[in-house]
């Protein structure tokens, strides 16, 4: 009786120790995976080129450490308010050079119009590539309105010898794009030239509503710039850029 209790013991000390041992080998390989994976983030469905990025659709996926490369992101909180440049599949790595917080050419549904001159009655002079500007509508005869609810962005303003207006030493989208406040301060105030035209992205609604106020030259255009371009600079420094 002894005898068998003893075996008994032995077998389930055996037993035990075995589970004992593939538990902390689980561990250990849970471990290593851990170490040799990261979480990079992916959008959670199709993104179609000219779609803003939104905290519900990007998502969360894990690679192989050996996998990652630096223009993968790990932190969405980046990405949110940037735009897709080109079609972005559900679950594929999003790499940094698909994305732009500060596009010039036109979003989907939008092209780049020039504005007519005959169709300006004023443009604020500190307007500049990549700002955010509101359109107004003004006519002697009838009431001066706000053309369009969001803030259009502006694709370029020339000078009358077609040259971009900035500070040549201190361009004004290079210090947008690092979120320097300071430095697009000084490029604006710097900058030499006087705006002889303008382009701005517009989807083709809008553009046949400007049209149609303008083209019989009872009403004419005031473009005045938006504080929505202070914060679009501000969300590339980690505040998220308003929708």
């Amino acid at each position: 009786m002894n005898r068998k209790r003893n075996l008994l013991v032995t077998v389930t000390a055996a037993l035990l120790s075995a589970l004992l041992v593939y538990g902390v080998y689980v561990l250990q390989l849970r471990q290593v995976q851990f170490q040799e994976t990261v979480n990079i983030v992916v959008p959670q469905r199709f993104v179609a080129a000219g779609e803003r990025l939104s905290a519900d659709m990007l998502g969360v996926k894990q690679i192989a450490k050996a996998s990652y490369e630096p223009e993968m992101s790990v932190d969405a909180k980046e990405l949110i308010g940037s735009e897709a440049i080109i079609p972005l599949g559900a679950n594929e790595p999003l790499l940094r050079w698909k994305l732009g917080k500060f596009r010039l050419q036109p979003g989907r549904n939008q092209s780049t119009f020039q504005i007519p001159r005959d169709y300006v009655l004023s443009v604020s002079s500190g307007i500049r590539a990549g700002d955010k500007v509101i359109v107004y509508g003004s006519g002697a005869e009838a009431d001066s309105v706000r053309l369009f609810d969001e803030p259009i962005t502006v694709a370029s303003v020339k000078t009358s010898g077609n040259l971009e207006i900035d500070d040549m030493n201190d361009a004004n989208l290079k210090a947008m794009t690092s979120g320097d406040q300071e430095g697009m301060y000084a490029a604006r105030r710097d900058a030499n030239g006087v705006i002889d035209a303008i382009n701005l992205n517009l989807t083709e609604s809008q553009w046949l509503k400007l049209d149609a106020l303008c083209k019989n030259g009872a009403s004419k255009v005031v473009i005045a710039y938006s504080s929505n371009s202070l914060d679009i600079a501000a969300s590339s420094i980690g505040e998220v850029a308003a929708p």
